[in-house]
């Protein structure tokens, strides 16, 4: 049976980029309804990395005290080149952590759950899938976007933010490019030592031929751990159940790395597995591609896929949520909002996909060992990037998406 709403602001997606700009509204006054396809939130993803850029949108947002009481500063990072075994440190006390800000990874349930806390009840609309939208213009010339659920429900809305992340259906419906494989895969998971892991609390990575992995202590039991390596587009060799994935890690792709890594790994708990290819959206697609329709935008994922190798993936959704809702609350109409949204974020957002992928291709050797390329590549990460050139980049993440002030009615 069709059934008919009316929202003012409605948010497609309840991931962290929604349920983060849906707390920014609030903030400044506005309500929202979020639309969330699964019958409840995901915690998809064992933990997430949070630099300064995200801890002052959380600040903005009232929520960053929920988390720093639970989790600590990383003291800094230390990267070993199996090859070589030469290791670089890099120091984040003296670089990035400045008192509550800092470098820490929070499990995502947690930041999901404290964004959840701060919206009204009835905000997330469950089991809610998009399944097309359309736009009309009304006879005041302002713009009305009709939503059609898989459930018959229709949604006419004034503003429409697409937070549906990697695969958007409203980024495809602005006709922004699809995103493109870099070429490399994932497998990530989260360990747990019930006695406490004893490995402390600093950041390790190790660089193979063609593989990168590393693991980051969430507290005393607990650690995330990634592995990253050389795939084709379409790998067919990947196992897909969590024991035969841990397997391949373990006795293939990572057997001859550091027993530390190695005994992290091997004490994963095997429902938090998960493999995936690494995506972003070509960098002069999200500054000149169409990022607005009218009263439509997009903002996370959903505008700015970017492959892992900064960090910055649901850092810079966090700052897009600041960003638009002050944007929307300061405007006369909701384009005008959106479109000093989308001025305001297109070039920081395809620096940070640019960047991204650099970091990844120079840090994996430049395409492995297989291209002509490779050593001048990794003389160019051992002596250069890594010294120089990441640092900088890091200290970069000192961004301040700004503070949030309720809109005078």
């Amino acid at each position: 049976m069709e059934k008919r709403e009316i929202e003012e602001i409605v948010i497609v997606g309840g991931g962290i980029a929604g349920l983060a700009t849906a707390v920014a509204l609030k903030r400044v006054g506005l309500d929202s309804r979020v639309l969330e396809r699964y019958s409840e939130l995901r915690s998809t993803g064992t933990a997430i990395t949070l630099f300064p850029n995200a801890w002052l949108a959380l600040r903005a947002l009232g929520v960053d005290h929920k988390l720093t009481s639970l989790y600590q500063n990383y003291p800094k990072s230390i990267v070993t080149n199996l090859e070589t075994g030469a290791t670089q440190e890099q120091n984040f006390i003296a670089t990035i952590n400045k008192g509550d800000i800092g470098v820490r990874s929070v499990h995502r349930g947690a930041l999901l759950q404290a964004l959840t806390e701060e919206l009204p009840p009835g905000t997330i609309r469950f089991s809610s899938k998009l399944i097309s939208i359309k736009t009309e213009t009304r006879q005041d010339s302002s713009k009305i976007t009709t939503l059609h659920l898989d459930d018959g429900t229709i949604i006419k809305a004034k503003v429409v933010i697409g937070c549906d992340g990697v695969h958007s259906a409203v980024a495809q419906w602005l006709g922004l490019s699809e995103p493109i494989n870099s070429g490399r895969a994932a497998f990530r998971g989260l360990s747990v030592f019930p006695e406490g892991h004893g490995l402390g609390r600093h950041v390790r990575q190790y660089l193979g031929r063609g593989m990168r992995a590393g693991f980051a202590p969430i507290n005393s039991k607990e650690i995330y751990w990634f592995l990253v390596h050389y795939s084709s587009s379409i790998d067919k060799d990947i196992p897909t159940s969590p024991d035969l994935m841990l397997k391949e890690v373990t006795e293939n792709l990572a057997k001859d790395f550091p027993s530390d890594f190695l005994t992290v790994a091997e004490n994963s708990d095997l429902s938090t597995l998960s493999w995936a290819p690494l995506l972003f959206r070509a960098p002069w697609n999200v500054a000149f591609g169409p990022t607005q329709n009218g009263n439509v935008t997009v903002a996370g994922d959903a505008m700015h896929p970017m492959t892992p190798d900064l960090g910055q993936g649901g850092c810079s959704a966090l700052e897009d949520a600041v960003i638009l809702a002050r944007c929307i609350s300061q405007a006369q109409t909701p384009d005008e909002g959106i479109k000093r949204y989308v001025e305001e974020r297109k070039w920081r957002v395809t620096w940070l996909v640019a960047g991204a992928w650099f970091s990844g291709w120079v840090q994996q050797g430049g395409g492995g060992d297989k291209e002509w390329w490779s050593k001048p590549a990794k003389w160019f990460r051992d002596h250069i990037f890594y010294k120089f050139i990441l640092p900088r980049i890091r200290n970069a993440l000192w961004f301040d998406s700004g503070e949030l002030t309720p809109v005078k009615q």
